[in-house]
């Protein structure tokens, strides 16, 4: 092997090493897993490959105008007809884990032009894009379907081992 190919074999070695340092874990793997609720959910495995497929390789199914395409609302195109592409195309670079926490409460209140006031949760977001989809291709809709429920969320809901127990009629649970 000449020169140049090691040359250009070793920097090719050593940018896969270090891509992972760089690059955020889901834009590496073919199935990654959402764990932004993972305090009451397990995390969705995710099967990015299989997503694209589906979409035709058409980003903007899921990513809105994230992937350097126009969005499909009449509204957004406002504003992002000519939006590059984000380095970051996840949901949660744009949707927060919580809309109502003070920092992004200050930085709606202190931007009255801000577009955005009712942006979806994070949870919101995945749901709304995720469960039409769903819907229209016979793929899973109910919540244990792609996420188990955790001990603490079974708390949380009083649902599972933490159900609370039936009462009986002669407790005053029935109607008489």
């Amino acid at each position: 092997m000449g020169m140049k190919k090691r040359r250009l074999l070793g920097l090719t070695l050593i940018a896969v090493m270090v891509s992972s340092w760089i690059l955020p874990g889901s834009a590496l793997a073919e199935v990654f897993e959402l764990d932004s609720m993972k305090n009451l959910y397990e995390g969705v495995s995710f099967d990015h490959d299989m997503h694209i497929e589906v979409t035709g390789d058409d980003c903007a199914v899921c990513h809105h105008h994230t992937a350097g395409t126009a969005p499909a609302e009449p509204l957004c195109v406002t504003c992002h007809a000519n939006s590059p592409e984000k380095d970051d195309p996840r949901c949660s670079s744009c949707h927060v884990k919580d809309v109502f926490a003070a920092e992004n409460m200050r930085k709606v209140w202190d931007t009255p032009r801000l577009y955005h006031r009712g942006k979806p949760s994070l949870k919101a977001a995945y749901h709304q894009g995720c469960l039409g989809c769903h819907e229209q291709n016979d793929a899973p809709v109910g919540c244990t379907d792609c996420h188990a429920m955790t001990e603490a969320g079974e708390k949380f809901y009083h649902t599972g081992t933490c159900a609370p127990e039936p009462k009986s009629a002669d407790q005053g649970g029935g109607h008489h």
